[in-house]
């Protein structure tokens, strides 16, 4: 339920959510949204899913082309801000709505009040539903042993740390193991895997040797490129670890196939 102590939501009974799916949940794992509509109407909001959203434009935007990321950025700014907030499964692209469309744009211009006043009511999915509305636990149930990744825009861009462990913590069944060097890259970072595989393929060959030493048999993150990116080492290696958004155990929705396995 919402939290009376956070001024945005004190008062209100069902907040108006727009949800920004991300272009990997859609095209990917559609599964992480349907688990995301599930916490936040069971969190008590409203949430509708604009038909006009597109990509963030975060691919743009770190390759440095800044015309086409404003251009992108304007599209979702028209698209999200009439809602109370806009949550995002997955810290990188609510990092991109939240800390980088402002300079897009100049100052004293319409477009950046804009992008300002979008960014302030936008958050990761984890992160809105203990520090907005004040959830406490979702009621789910996961029988198995988990270790949790902190994706890097998450954890160093959003202070997304403690937020995902406090929730998994209630889920029954549930046992968490950290992982050593849980807050270091996957190796995904975006384009950056594109641009330099070799750097990359040795990070996240690091990041699977940490997963499997901690015993763990579910590996859980809050953004799906990093847990592509993990589950497709970690399957070539031959290791048959799960792989799921943690959106997906708090939802109770774990019953899928996991990230990268065949449907049965």
């Amino acid at each position: 339920m919402p939290s009376e102590r956070d001024p945005a939501v004190a008062g209100t009974t069902q907040p108006r959510v727009g949800l920004f799916v991300t272009c990997l949940v859609d095209l990917m794992r559609p599964e992480i949204g349907f688990a995301t509509v599930k916490l936040l109407e069971q969190a008590g909001c409203s949430v509708e899913v604009p038909e006009s959203q597109t990509c963030c434009g975060q691919p743009a935007y770190n390759s440095g082309d800044r015309a086409d990321a404003r251009a992108i950025a304007q599209n979702v700014i028209a698209a999200f801000e009439a809602y109370d907030f806009v949550v995002v499964p997955s810290g990188s692209c609510a990092g991109m709505i939240k800390l980088h469309y402002a300079e897009l744009f100049d100052e004293g211009t319409s477009w950046r009040a804009r992008a300002e006043s979008l960014s302030k009511k936008t958050f990761e999915l984890v992160s809105f539903l203990t520090d907005v509305m004040g959830v406490e636990t979702t009621g789910a149930r996961f029988a198995g042993t988990v270790t949790y990744h902190d994706s890097c825009s998450g954890l160093r861009e959003l202070g997304i740390r403690e937020q995902p462990r406090r929730l998994l913590a209630q889920v029954e069944g549930l046992e968490l193991k950290e992982m050593a060097q849980s807050d270091v890259c996957c190796g995904f970072g975006g384009t950056f895997c594109v641009k330099y595989p070799d750097i990359s393929n040795a990070i996240v060959e690091k990041k699977t040797a940490h997963i499997l030493a901690s015993g763990a048999t579910t590996l859980l993150a809050g953004d799906l490129g990093c847990l592509m990116n993990m589950a497709g080492k970690l399957q070539r290696q031959g290791r048959d670890i799960d792989v799921r958004h943690v959106a997906e155990v708090l939802a109770g929705m774990a019953d899928t196939p996991a990230i990268g396995k065949a449907k049965r």
